[in-house]
């Protein structure tokens, strides 16, 4: 039986500018710090270190709030919640066999509600709009982000506004239309959709859910930084390959593992972080191979990877810090071979990828060659979301 939900948890102590270090009250709505940078949550993960142990997770709920000491949701009536997270870390031995690997895991998050990764940032992001009064939401999306705030939108009872480009694949359109978000579809990026929400922001006084631009995606996402850590029974991967548009999960997961540092669950030794990008859209890769701090817009972004398909990250100067910190790198793969790597998961798996995930699947023989990684690694691939969203692309290259 589940650990029962107690009354209320102690939440975040205070935002903190990821750029200046500023301080900021966590207990009302903010979206970027003064400065124009993303905001983290901040706990007193001292006064937590003695009661918010491992061993304390063992009989909790199979879902992310099971970490709900390390996250900002304070009343458990906000905590709106449709199954997201514990999403299954799979063995894929014969994947490693295709992909040169001795040991390589697929964390699928396409089996999380909305059917990708997506929906833990926005579990966090709507429960604690709705427990700070918003009262309606909005958010650009490139696909996938859009379906799961119109989920998660309707779970809360709150109206949610989506601006997504023409060429978002069909099923998430019906996916957002079908659970009663207002859709406006434009010719143009994500990019161009951001500057219609901000629009509507400004006139109609609606909550901004876009990626990094509100402090609680991040917090969603980070849990799958503690899920590895338990099912791999208290230890950490040597890499984590992770497919990187607006980067949140990537950074969230750093973000996790520095918390479970300071809570005395591990040392500090951390995974090698791997962004992967396709080559059609690629501002981290340029970033990273130039040595620059922020990554810039990408002109012309194309790929049939919606998800990949961000021009520019407001969180990038955080994700280039995770990839040199960790002594990781940044890859960019063509549509075809990501394409190709859905069917070789598929096949030597059972997991139906997204082209994401099949990007992460590609970026391993490259990383390989180049002396990033080495056969005897232990490797967790992260695949995103389920391929049946892209029922009917096809690959741009």
């Amino acid at each position: 039986m589940s650990e029962p939900i107690p009354r209320r948890y102690p939440g975040a102590t205070h935002l903190e500018c990821t750029g200046t270090g500023a301080i900021l009250e966590s207990e009302a709505l903010h979206g970027l710090s003064p400065e124009g940078k993303p905001l983290f949550a901040r706990y007193d993960l001292e006064a937590l270190r003695d009661r918010f142990r491992p061993e304390d997770l063992v009989a909790r709920r199979s879902d992310l709030w099971r970490y709900a000491e390390v996250l900002p949701v304070r009343d458990p009536a906000c905590m709106v919640g449709l199954g997201e997270g514990w999403t299954p870390l799979l063995p894929a031995h014969r994947l490693a066999d295709a992909l040169g690997l001795e040991r390589c895991w697929v964390k699928d998050e396409g089996q999380n509600p909305t059917a990708s990764f997506k929906a833990r940032g926005m579990a966090l992001a709507v429960s604690r709009a709705l427990e700070l009064g918003a009262t309606e939401l909005a958010l650009p999306t490139a696909g996938n982000a859009g379906g799961a705030a119109a989920a998660y939108g309707a779970a809360a009872g709150l109206p949610v506004h989506v601006v997504a480009p023409r060429d978002t694949p069909a099923p998430i359109i019906e996916e957002i239309r079908a659970l009663g978000a207002h859709l406006q579809l434009l010719d143009g990026l994500i990019s161009d959709c951001g500057r219609v929400v901000r629009e509507g922001v400004e006139a109609h006084g609606w909550w901004d859910l876009s990626t990094l631009k509100e402090p609680y995606r991040v917090e969603g996402k980070k849990t799958m930084g503690y899920e590895l850590y338990e099912q791999l029974d208290g230890r950490l991967p040597d890499a984590i390959i992770y497919p990187t548009g607006g980067g949140t999960g990537l950074i969230g997961m750093w973000k996790a593992f520095d918390e479970m540092e300071a809570l005395g669950w591990i040392g500090p030794e951390r995974p090698r972080m791997y962004s992967v990008q396709a080559k059609g859209c690629a501002p981290m890769v340029r970033a990273w191979e130039e040595g620059r701090e922020d990554a810039g817009f990408w002109e012309g972004a194309t790929t049939y990877a919606s998800g990949l398909r961000v021009p520019g990250a407001v969180g990038d100067f955080l994700i280039l810090r995770a990839l040199r910190e960790s002594g990781g790198a940044a890859v960019a793969v063509s549509d075809g071979e990501m394409a190709h790597w859905v069917g070789v998961m598929g096949k030597t798996t059972g997991v139906f990828g997204a082209p994401e995930g099949g990007a992460v699947a590609a970026a391993v023989p490259r990383l390989l060659a180049s002396g990033h990684l080495k056969n005897t690694d232990e490797v967790v691939l992260f695949n995103t979301g389920s391929g049946l969203k892209y029922a009917g692309m096809e690959p741009l290259d």
